[in-house]
């Protein structure tokens, strides 16, 4: 069994393209199967290195590793040519050198009368020798096929007109590239987009003209935005890449992609070893799949929560690098991830998260220094018995606040507060004795005398 994700290199790996490509490479993976991977880069002039190589790492930050490829239509025009020549020699296909104005012309007296706007064979028995060549899709009866995910699909071969197999500079059409190329690399089920569905008939025509045997057909339902239109980028990141920028685990993203328009009972969280033994291309929806960003974000906080920290420091390197982050320079990072696992959504927001612990800053904000900054004498107090602190951990920390507390007689709040915004600069910390604690003794004390001089200095 073999299935295939083919995309074409116009652009970077977008969300559909990548769940086409993880439908298709659990299918094969369900089936003890193969996944190809084959870049349809015919269209020359849109086809960019640039777009191959952003398919490339998509696929491989996904984790979506194919078994046989990448394989390049353009280093197949031989084989394409040799086709051409086949179907033209047996009187399945001829050139037609209609203008681009004549057919404009028919389009238009078409469309004005309310019919279908179709070629209409002019030079199908003209004998010619130069120009487009056509194929010749039969006149009479209907192709039909059984689509895993659509049904039964039939169509009147009179909807369907004589369509170009290569252009006037002898390259191929995709219609023709993609029956060869499925032919040619044994594809037994072909699963793409729904957007291909009429092609589809097209496509079993030239099958049957060629003398092959079908493969099966497997249409998937469009991807929407949370207002039903077509996702696309003002619905946010449609790009794969984006959300690893954006700090989401790849495992989250594939599990995330799977429940659009899959599911299993009630479960929600999959592993992939998981998502290939409970996938069957017959349980997809017919119904296109909404993309809901506040689910992939409930679903990648769990994620991180539930990884190892190993495994959290593996993907967060690219945006520690990103950042210029040197995590050399304070406590291990293993501890301060450990610390942050529970607190954050992204990897973006764990790398906010502990620059703190990293990178030392000149300045508070702003909003809540003028709130919290008012009282220096239990940040003095404070300072004082943390400066006396010889054993620095959380546990006595902690006590030494209770202390201040104690003695000036005020609520956690009054010295929690002011001590979490002077360790943090924003305010952003967690268990703020832990927190101390991963800072440094050094580093806590130097921000705790910052909040002294800030105080001193806007005291009237």
């Amino acid at each position: 069994m073999k299935s295939r994700f083919a995309p074409s290199p116009t652009g970077y790996l977008h969300i559909g393209g990548a769940r086409t490509a993880l439908f298709a490479w659990a299918w094969a993976k369900k089936q003890k199967g193969q996944f190809v991977l084959r870049i349809e880069d015919t269209d020359r002039e849109r086809s960019t290195q640039a777009s191959v190589d952003a398919i490339l790492d998509g696929m491989a930050w996904l984790g979506l590793t194919h078994d046989e490829g990448p394989f390049y239509q353009t280093d197949r025009f031989e084989r394409y040519k040799e086709i051409i020549e086949r179907l033209l020699g047996e009187d399945k296909a001829y050139y037609c050198e209609c203008s681009k104005e004549r057919l404009q012309v028919l389009r238009d007296e078409l469309t004005e009368k309310g019919e279908k706007a179709k070629f209409d064979g002019c030079c199908r028995d003209k004998n010619l020798s130069v120009g487009v060549v056509r194929f010749k899709n039969p006149l009479e009866g209907f192709v039909a096929f059984d689509d895993v995910v659509k049904g039964q699909i039939l169509i009147g071969n009179k909807e369907l007109d004589d369509l170009i197999i290569a252009r006037s500079d002898a390259t191929p059409t995709y219609n023709l590239t993609v029956v060869v190329d499925d032919h040619d690399m044994d594809i037994d089920t072909v699963i793409r987009g729904d957007d291909h569905i009429n092609n589809t008939p097209r496509q079993i025509n030239l099958y049957k003209a060629l003398g092959w045997d079908l493969p099966k057909f497997a249409h998937l339902p469009m991807i929407l935005g949370s207002d039903g239109a077509r996702l696309s980028k003002r619905h946010g990141a449609v790009s794969v890449m984006a959300y690893r920028d954006e700090g989401f685990l790849p495992e989250a993203l594939l599990n995330y992609l799977v429940r659009l328009g899959w599911s299993h009972g009630d479960q929600e969280v999959f592993s992939l070893e998981e998502i290939v033994e409970l996938f069957e291309l017959k349980n997809i929806n017919k119904a296109p799949a909404s993309f809901n960003q506040e689910k992939l974000i409930w679903l990648n906080q769990e994620y991180i929560k539930s990884s190892s920290v190993d495994h959290l420091l593996k993907n967060l390197a690219w945006h520690l690098e990103n950042q210029s982050i040197d995590v050399s320079n304070g406590p291990v990072i293993e501890l301060v991830v450990e610390h942050l696992q529970e607190r954050s959504k992204t990897l973006v927001e764990m790398v906010d998260g502990l620059k703190m612990f990293y990178q030392d800053f000149d300045q508070f904000d702003e909003k809540l220094s003028a709130k919290q900054f008012k009282d220096s004498q239990s940040i003095q107090l404070l300072f004082t018995k943390l400066s006396a602190l010889d054993d620095w951990a959380a546990g006595n920390i902690k006590e030494q606040i209770k202390q201040v507390c104690d003695e000036l007689d005020i609520g956690f709040g009054k010295i929690g507060q002011p001590f979490r915004l002077a360790l943090s600069g924003n305010g952003n910390a967690g268990n703020i004795d832990v927190v101390a604690q991963l800072v440094g003794k050094k580093r806590t004390l130097a921000r705790l005398q910052m909040a002294l001089d800030y105080i001193s200095q806007h005291s009237h």
